[in-house]
């Protein structure tokens, strides 16, 4: 409960004014409705009261049908009232806490993030969002305003009739619901569970089916994965059947008891008015009062079947908001260009003792490049997430983005570093859009200066031009035509420092030659760094680093 707590005060922290009058709304609304139902049984009773002792004549009727309008005019007006500003205020506050979200996971270490599938994470974060709505609508605001409207009423139904009813009312109202949802919350939550992760799974799997479709029916196992889609909808069926029972078994209970409270202010109300200590107007009032309360531990049941998913989403995004920044790299103050710079480098995986390679020292100038060689796995792509920030050394040091002019740093090298990394990120859209994820203000022009830079602007004129459109994921081009689509977003940054890891994969070796003269044209004058495989990119490289194993490893 105290992730939710803490996902309570999160969401009501920047809405706050917004949340306290949807709170005072709520408020008028229930006292509204517990005054008109106790006013409306206090002046039918007493109306006929005066009509059977022959005072009919003398009894004033307007004043008390007046309210009563109003009561009813007001209440409709305050509940619309509170609907919006609580909802309104809902969805500024859930909008906020997606920025930040996403904010918290840009910070997250890149193993980290390369781990991450995008159904499962879009799944998960969207039902979480989704959950953490009723925090305030469906939990707080209604238990709060719930519980005021209680002991309001028990108050006033104890200076207006008697003390032994308002007892009752504030007893059975207060105390038997709260326990009542307690007990029931504790029922719900394995129930609850299952629902939630069934749900997630036929979600996934269902995106998982259609995304690889064709590969399923290549290989015969189309059968197969639509078995597992149904198996997570039964199990997640199940999950939601248990809690429905449950719903409707502390339905029945809230509705037992508030009949209870109902019977029992109607008895100890007869026998005060048998004994003539209050009237039997006043007995209305105490019964009709306790009858509108029912309106006030309603909203128990739907919070009973969101909560243990309110505090399963909390616990889970917590943690992704409060994600604090990687500490910025050592930096050594000399006078040389733009350039990278490491010393005596030393990365280690995970809690492991050894480093993935022997120390390196390098500088790579501007307009200078450097090929890092070396069997698969050594950690060339480690190198490169080190240099780019994304991966803090275990030794030595890695400066970049000197400035020439003063030999200062740049405190954020991603306004003159630009990365391709082996697995490639593009986006269902057009091809302008595409490449205009790393320059929005990117002329045409400029579009086709990088695809030619790349040899890609006869194969993009052909499939239609800039206009043309990408499926989910980039499909429609082939594996080098996505890769040099990639490069060309990168070079349409002009970096200082570009860093490549294998960028000429899937193509062969003429077009691989050409590709890197192209990239080195569009950026005569920046430091390349270049996790290499392929012949072409080592003779492309002005120098070559080879990475061998740490000697402590060699040794054994």
């Amino acid at each position: 409960m105290k992730s939710l707590a803490r996902m309570m005060l999160l969401i009501l922290k920047g809405e706050r004014r917004a949340f306290a009058q949807g709170a005072a709304l709520s408020l008028v609304v229930l006292v509204m409705g517990v005054s008109l139902l106790g006013l409306s049984g206090w002046f039918i009773t007493a109306a006929a009261a005066a009509g059977m002792i022959g005072l009919g004549s003398v009894f004033n009727v307007f004043a008390p049908s007046a309210m009563v309008r109003f009561l009813a005019l007001g209440r409709t007006a305050a509940r619309y009232g509170e609907r919006l500003t609580t909802h309104d205020a809902t969805l500024r506050a859930l909008s906020n806490l997606r920025v930040r979200l996403l904010a918290g996971l840009l910070q997250a270490p890149y193993r980290q993030l390369e781990r991450l599938r995008a159904s499962v994470f879009l799944n998960r974060v969207t039902a979480d969002i989704d959950a953490l709505d009723g925090v305030a609508l469906r939990l707080l605001l209604p238990g709060v305003a719930g519980l005021a409207v209680i002991v309001l009423t028990s108050v006033a139904v104890a200076l207006l009739v008697h003390p032994a009813i308002s007892t009752v009312i504030l007893f059975g109202y207060g105390a038997v619901p709260t326990v009542i949802f307690l007990l029931g919350q504790h029922l719900a939550d394995k129930p609850a569970r299952r629902a939630e992760a069934g749900l997630q799974a036929l979600r996934s799997r269902l995106i998982d089916l259609i995304t690889v479709r064709d590969e399923l029916v290549a290989f015969g196992q189309l059968q197969e994965a639509t078995k597992r889609v149904r198996s997570a909808a039964e199990y997640h069926s199940n999950g939601q059947s248990g809690l429905e029972r449950i719903e409707r078994q502390t339905g029945f209970w809230l509705e037992f008891v508030g009949w209870c409270v109902v019977a029992i202010a109607l008895g100890v109300g007869a026998k005060l008015a048998q004994a003539d200590l209050i009237t039997p107007a006043q007995v209305a009032i105490g019964v009709f009062a306790a009858l509108a309360l029912s309106e006030a531990v309603a909203p128990i049941l739907r919070a009973l079947s969101e909560i243990s998913t309110m505090r399963s989403a909390a616990k889970r995004i917590l943690p992704r908001l409060d994600g604090d920044s990687a500490d910025e790299l050592c930096a050594r103050s000399t006078s040389h260009a733009t350039s990278i710079v490491a010393d005596q480098l030393e990365i280690k995986r995970g809690t492991s003792s050894y480093p993935l390679f022997a120390p390196l020292s390098f500088h790579v100038r501007a307009g200078e490049t450097l090929a890092l060689t070396g069997r698969s796995g050594c950690g060339k792509s480690t190198v490169l997430l080190c240099v780019a920030g994304q991966i803090e050394p275990s030794g030595g040091f890695v400066e970049v983005g000197r400035n020439p002019s003063d030999g200062t740093l740049s405190d954020n090298r991603f306004q003159y570093l630009a990365m391709v990394p082996q697995r490639h990120a593009l986006v269902a859209g057009t091809i302008a859009e595409n490449l205009r994820i790393a320059a929005p203000d990117a002329t045409d022009e400029q579009l086709w200066d990088v695809l030619r830079a790349v040899e890609l602007d006869a194969t993009i004129d052909a499939k239609g031009g800039l206009t043309a459109r990408l499926g989910f994921r980039g499909t429609g081009l082939s594996g080098g035509e996505a890769r040099r689509l990639v490069l060309a977003r990168a070079l349409l940054r002009k970096p200082d420092i570009l860093l490549l890891d294998e960028p000429t994969e899937g193509l062969d070796g003429h077009l691989a030659e050409k590709v890197l003269i192209g990239i080195r044209k569009t950026l005569p004058h920046a430091a390349i760094l270049i996790a290499a495989h392929r012949p072409e990119e080592v003779s492309f490289a002005d120098h070559e680093l080879r990475l061998t194993a740490p000697l402590n490893q060699r040794e054994e």
